[in-house]
């Protein structure tokens, strides 16, 4: 049983790309990385001056813990209060105005705290981590430089990708892409143990399609100006050998599985615009039989019509011009490649 295969050209592009920036301003202090290091989630990268926001912190601490004295002292006062009140020693407006002192402390209490915090995310971010697993670039600015954290105008410190998985994308034209929605919707296209249906990949430094992965989605819009749609593949990519904007090819299943007869491509003539193979018949003379070809699978050709399975044809080592309709063949298993004289070859499924 044989599956169909279409082949398209692509590029490989990363799950996760990042622009890593300073989210405070400051001098760079350090550099924890080299060039095209794998990263962690979490490892620092880059380390901030951090003197200034641990004063800054220090000096909120200070605010906390004199907003929290007053705070508790009006709680006091506020507490004193309706007994006060009763014994008619204070006036209904003083009560009043307790009770707004205290939580008007509360308030300024509550604030101080949320700045102390403030300060204090950014001291952890003058510690720069990467947020993802995977493969960082080159620091954009070099040790001692002076970055920006305001917003909009943060300084990109670095890149990084992420490496395993990756994605493979390719331009799938429109018929391409109705033969394999139609065949997935009806559940006759080859799928894996877990239900996704595979695709091979081949890179520019390899001969054969040695990467495995599986369709992940189509675009959901075909491109009127190409007549295409974007597929994109997933690939696994353990030993990061793969990086993002490889040239590549990929290949999908494109038929359901079925029976095949194939046969080598040295038993094929041509005659004009007809491919033809030359048959062995029963008293061992060789038939002309017109054929229709399929594609091209582990060095031999497909053939569609014209041929059955459990049929021989004539394969000569001298090209087809030895060999005419009519004419007797000694039938003789298939020899070296470098053997003489003429082959004959069952046809395989």
């Amino acid at each position: 049983m044989l599956v169909d295969w279409d082949e398209f050209t692509g590029r490989t592009a990363p799950i996760d790309f990042v622009e890593v920036r300073s989210r405070v301003s400051g001098h760079i202090q350090e550099v924890r990385f080299k060039s095209g290091q794998m990263v962690k989630k979490g490892d620092v990268l880059f380390l901030i001056d951090p003197r200034w926001a641990k004063a800054d912190v220090a000096r909120r601490e200070a605010g906390v813990a004199q907003a929290r004295v007053r705070f508790e002292n009006a709680q006091r006062e506020a507490a004193r209060t309706k007994q006060l009140l009763d014994n008619k020693a204070i006036s209904t407006e003083e009560a009043e105005a307790r009770e707004a002192r205290s939580r008007e402390a509360q308030a300024a209490f509550i604030s101080a705290e949320s700045e102390l915090n403030t300060a204090k995310l950014d001291l952890e971010e003058t510690e720069v981590r990467s947020p993802i697993n995977g493969q960082v670039s080159r620091e954009l600015v070099s040790l001692g430089n002076y970055v920006s954290g305001l917003a909009g105008g943060a300084t990109l410190l670095t890149t990084v990708v992420s490496v395993d998985p990756i994605y493979v994308y390719a331009d799938v034209d429109e018929n391409s892409y109705l033969k394999i929605s139609n065949l997935m919707r009806e559940g006759r296209l080859a799928r894996d143990k877990n239900g996704k249906t595979p695709v091979d990949v081949q890179l520019g430094d390899t001969e054969g399609f040695g990467l495995h992965g599986f369709i992940e989605s189509f675009d959901n819009k075909l491109d009127p100006n190409t007549g295409s749609i974007i597929l994109r593949a997933l690939v696994p990519n353990p030993d990061g050998r793969i990086l993002p904007g490889l040239f590549a090819r990929i290949r999908l299943p494109a038929s359901a599985e079925y029976p095949a007869v194939l046969i080598s491509e040295e038993a094929i003539g041509t005659d004009q615009n007809q491919k033809y193979v030359l048959t062995l018949s029963s008293t061992n003379t060789a038939e002309y039989r017109p054929i229709k070809l399929g594609p091209q699978h582990e060095g031999k050709r497909v053939i569609r019509e014209g041929l059955k399975p459990g049929e021989q044809v004539v394969v000569t080592s001298g090209g087809m011009a030895r060999v005419r309709p009519g004419m007797p063949v000694n039938p003789q298993p298939i020899a070296p490649a470098n053997a003489n004289g003429t082959k004959v070859a069952q046809t395989n499924r």
